[in-house]
């Protein structure tokens, strides 16, 4: 178990964001890993032709060897209070402006104890000539623009749905049950939260900002990031993911055009056919359709000249 002490302050200082860079990361891990997301599937052939270049197969050196373990939490700095056309941006700066010595402890020392093995060498020289924020960081803005951006309003909007409910909670009642109610493995004392985790560790956080994130592609896990006071994280998967059957449901994921169209593919239909039935633009309905397709929620056969799109398997055990 992780046991995080709170004292007045930090629960004053406790609020609610996202960090678009847990979801590039962990899209990134999967993609190391060659494993698809239970939920949102395979990250693609885009996700894997960025590994190729050289800042983004970096993150690729820092992720834990056997795809489970130890990564450290400076690659994904605690969100500002930002506007959210910024909070990319900032997360960015704040990672490209991470201290030298926090960079050893975490890469050098938390890492290698974690791995039970040296780091990469060529991780291990960045870090020594202190490259290696800034490379990440590059890393991370080319991997996003590669995978993620495109799409990122649309799962922006799904993460706001669910924070708008936390607020309402924590208006209502009070942090305590906010911080209580977030996920199963998250246990509110009224001092401490505690963390179901296979490993033991005890934190006092005194005066320190909390913010409680929401997240897409955690999912089904919560998760916490404690090694540095000043970055303290608690990652709960959004409510909306994972649960549910219906069109309804997949809207607040993937948006409500784009989930009406993957529930009127049951049988195959052409993009003319589509725009007709939904009164949409071919042009809007091509656009949604390619994101489908890059998703791996639609499958499409040519008939003589039509394009025919269908949803897929993976798209049918979302519905």
């Amino acid at each position: 178990m992780i046991v995080l002490r709170f004292d007045t302050a930090t629960i004053a200082r406790t609020r609610l964001a996202v960090s678009p860079m847990l979801e590039a990361l962990v899209w990134l891990e999967l993609t190391v890993q060659g494993r698809r997301h239970p939920v949102f599937g395979d990250p693609g052939p885009r996700a894997r032709g960025a590994l190729g270049h050289p800042d983004v197969a970096l993150l690729a050196d820092l992720q834990p060897p056997g795809g489970s373990g130890y990564t450290a939490d400076l690659l994904t700095p605690q969100p500002r209070a930002v506007p959210p056309e910024d909070l990319l941006e900032a997360q960015l700066a704040d990672l490209e402006a991470a201290a030298q010595d926090e960079v050893e402890l975490q890469v050098l020392t938390y890492a290698e104890a974690h791995w039970g093995r040296p780091v990469p060498p060529r991780v291990r020289a960045l870090v020594e000539s202190g490259q290696l924020p800034r490379r990440a960081a590059a890393g991370f803005a080319r991997f996003w623009q590669e995978t993620l951006a495109e799409d990122w309003p649309t799962l922006r909007d799904a993460l706001d749905g669910d924070l708008a409910r936390r607020a309402r909670t924590m208006a209502t009642h009070g942090v305590g049950r906010l911080l209580g109610t977030l996920h199963p493995q998250l246990t509110w004392t009224g001092s401490a939260l505690v963390v179901d985790k296979p490993y033991a560790e005890e934190r006092e956080v005194h005066d320190r900002d909390v913010v409680v994130a929401a997240s897409l592609f955690t999912w089904p896990q919560a998760m916490v990031q404690v090694d540095d006071p000043d970055q303290l994280v608690v990652y709960y998967p959004a409510a909306s993911i994972g649960t549910g059957r219906g069109p309804s449901r997949l809207a607040e994921v993937f948006g409500a055009t784009r989930a009406q169209l993957l529930a009127d593919l049951d049988s195959a239909r052409s993009t003319s056919e589509l725009a007709t039935r939904h009164d949409l633009a071919p042009a809007t309905v091509s656009y949604h359709l390619r994101a489908l397709h890059r998703a791996r929620l639609v499958v499409r056969n040519r008939d003589g000249r039509h394009v025919l799109y269908q949803r897929s398997t993976q798209a049918e055990a979302l519905l």
